[in-house]
């Protein structure tokens, strides 16, 4: 399965299990034949280091009843061979569930499910768009298998694998382990390669688990200083920034990545060496130079859409996708890409969305009827018909002219675009009523978006009102305004538990995987400083803090001039004073909800969530926690992040999550009071209107209007 020489077998490796199913593979509504399409499928990928010795397929499937009235089969192929042929004479609500063996030899590194309607009937030639006659493969079919671990060399030139495979299509589990008495430095470097690898992780979702003093059981990543104990064993002693790819003590069958360094300036300098790559072949060892880190600049962040030009839509296809679809029965042309969370407009300013198509020449497509239908988001846009309109055109084209329409520009509304977006294309080609069944089912014919397609931002302005939480868990923003986070410190307590490191790991993979930017800038504090550069950063600096109520004498500190305070391991909520509450009612907010949050922090025991304030060393800063009621409950926020019901949940500047009920709830947001003084950001051609808070009567907003301007707001 690997593209490397000829790996042998460890006698010795255990036999792991694994499970993909379609909505894993990218189909979230599985498989769907309706209509005139009677075939489909889904390609999928599996690790490369590991080879399959036993495998099973189990398939749900749900046939409309009039498919089932026709006696037709389903049959399914694995890369080209056959694995059998289903009966699709259940319909209705009813599911039939099927479990097929599959040849081992068959699951490959890169494999293809396609299946295949086969009609007992004669082939009824279907002209209409209805789905009456459905088969769906349900998203929670699935794949499951037996592997063994195969062994690879100690190589550098193979990262990040075996730590992270880009053709594991599940999310991946990473080990970070570190000494007894670990130093900011370590942890520092441990977010910048965790950031990293949420990158390389994208869609497939990554996670990390923090080990002090323990080795890894499996493949892992170990990160200290020269002669450093970690679980045993000692790191080697060097003057220079050190990566090493070494067998597991703990079981050779894996490896471990050691990165050394002596201080801050060698483990960030080799961490940084690592995301580089370009490591010479059979390269075990390698003592890494001075190396240059660039420092960001505010939006730079390659994953979001730039806004200071047109866009092609080809700029943002996959490097799997192709602008043209074929046949008369497709899927959609969908296009993703990310927009950074603040954009803004003024009223009556609308986001251009150009877009070139091309339908086929056939004479016997219906030009009157055939349709690009556009949506963004789910939300309706419009549909784009064959030939342009209008009584003009139509004399023209009853001529012989060409009254082809083939480009198109639609006005967006900005509330329509989000941090995630996703625009979609599905060419409607209607064919004629005389038309022979051997023309609908000819894939040859070949619609497409043209390059002269595009999205243009560039009239958008930056601005926010803060705190606001949905920024920060849709885009990690506004820590990834600058999204090397060299305007950002990270803080723990003096003594982190595993589960906080592994928190902050996470988060800092999940902002990499949001900007494609890692965070080479970052800068980890332990501890609340009384002076020297730790206090300095965390005045010129936002804050990202990661805790839990246990550690009394650090929330005490960081609390102490926020809207929250901790008492006896509850969190409560401030009184507003007189002057705040006059101050909330002038600016016309009536949604202070501090008495509702303090109510049910006292009445929960057990929750999870984060709150967001103005920084108490930096008037012009933005501190946001993620904080639990104990260590286990911390542990549940990197699974709460990945529902979209709690992430669409979150806003404002507190967020409360229980597992009430079986299940993560988000109870509500809530508002607090915040201080009254105006916060700004820095950096840039950007100017500060006086605004409030959401809960509060202060404002923490930034508005970019790319000329340098005075805003009048």
């Amino acid at each position: 399965m690997s593209g490397t020489a000829a790996p042998e077998v460890i006698p010795v490796a255990p036999v792991w299990g694994g499970d993909l199913n379609l909505a894993q593979m990218g189909m979230p509504d599985g498989i769907i034949l309706s209509g005139g399409q009677r075939q489909g499928g889904v390609s999928f990928t599996l690790p490369a280091d590991q080879v399959v010795i036993h495998s099973q397929l189990s398939l749900a499937v749900r046939v409309s009843p009039e498919m089932a009235s026709r006696n037709a089969t389903l049959q399914l192929m694995l890369n080209g061979q056959p694995l059998g042929t289903l009966p699709l004479g259940a319909d209705g609500e009813d599911v039939s569930h099927y479990q097929l063996d599959i040849p081992p030899a068959l699951m490959v590194s890169s494999n293809n499910l396609s299946v295949k309607i086969n009609d007992g009937d004669t082939l009824q030639c279907q002209r209409d768009i209805h789905d009456t006659s459905r088969v769906t493969v349900l998203p929670t079919s699935h794949f499951s298998w037996e592997s063994q671990q195969l062994n690879i060399s100690d190589d550098l030139s193979h990262f990040p694998r075996p730590f992270f495979d880009s053709m594991q299509m599940t999310p991946a589990d990473i080990a970070v382990a570190y000494g007894a008495k670990p130093s900011a430095d370590v942890f520092s470097a441990a977010a910048l390669i965790s950031s990293w690898l949420g990158i390389q992780a994208d869609y497939r979702g990554i996670a990390f688990s923090a080990l002090r003093d323990r080795l890894p059981e499996r493949h892992g990543i170990v990160i200290g200083h020269p002669g450093e104990q970690v679980g045993g064993m000692m790191l080697p002693e060097t003057d220079k920034p050190l990566l090493r790819i070494i067998a597991n003590p703990a079981n050779p069958a894996y490896k471990l990545l050691l990165i050394v360094g002596k201080n801050d300036t060698a483990l960030r300098m080799a961490a940084w060496r690592l995301t580089r790559g370009n490591f010479a072949p059979q390269t075990a060892t390698l003592d890494v130079g001075p190396q240059t880190i660039p420092v960001g600049k505010a939006y730079d962040a390659p994953r979001w859409i730039p806004t200071d030009r047109p866009v092609k839509l080809s700029e943002l296809l996959r490097k799997d996708q192709s602008p043209t679809v074929s046949g008369v029965w497709h899927e959609p042309l969908r296009i993703a890409f990310r927009a950074a969370p603040d954009l803004y407009l003024w009223d009556g300013e609308t986001i251009p969305l150009q877009v070139g198509y091309r339908f086929p020449s056939e004479s016997w497509i219906n030009e009157d009827k055939s349709l690009l239908s556009v949506t963004l988001n789910g939300t309706f846009l419009n549909n784009l018909p064959m030939n342009k309109q209008g009584p003009l055109e139509k004399v023209w084209r009853y001529l012989g002219g060409d009254a082809r329409q083939e480009r198109f520009t639609i006005p967006l509304a900005p509330y329509l675009i989000y941090g995630d977006n996703q625009l979609s294309m599905y060419f409607n080609v209607v064919p004629k009523d005389d038309v022979p069944c051997s023309v609908l089912l000819n894939n040859n014919i070949k619609s497409r978006i043209t390059d002269d397609s595009w999205i243009d931002l560039s009239k958008t302005r930056h601005f926010s009102l803060l705190p606001n939480l949905s920024y920060f868990v849709g885009a990690s923003f506004p820590f990834s305004r600058l999204a090397d986070y060299s305007q950002t410190t990270l803080l723990l307590p003096a003594d982190p538990s595993e589960t906080q490191v592994a928190t902050l790991l996470n988060l800092a993979a999940r902002s990499g995987n949001a900007t494609g930017t890692a965070l080479a800038n970052n800068r980890v504090v332990l501890g609340m400083p009384t002076g020297g550069g730790d206090l300095q950063s965390l005045r010129e600096r936002d804050v990202l803090a990661v805790t839990a109520l246990d550690q009394q004498a650090f929330n005490q500190s960081l609390l102490a001039d926020s809207p929250y305070r901790p008492v006896d391991n509850v969190l409560s909520v401030r009184e507003p004073d007189l002057w705040q509450k006059v101050q909330r009612r002038l600016t016309g907010d009536w949604t202070s909800a501090s008495l509702d949050a303090d109510r049910y922090f006292s009445s929960s025991s057990a929750w999870r969530g984060f709150i967001s304030y103005r920084s108490p060393w930096n008037s012009t800063r933005l501190v946001v926690v993620a904080l639990a009621s104990n260590d286990d409950q911390l542990a549940r926020l990197k699974t709460d992040l990945e529902s979209p019901r709690i992430n669409a949940g979150i806003r404002g500047d507190t967020a409360v999550i229980t597992s009430d009920n079986g299940g993560a709830q988000l109870p509500g947001e809530y508002a607090v009071p915040q201080r009254s003084d105006a916060v700004v950001h820095d950096g840039g051609l950007v100017c500060q209107p006086a605004l409030r808070f959401p809960g509060g009567a202060g404002a923490d907003c930034h508005l970019d209007n790319g000329t340098g301007a005075d805003c009048d707001v």
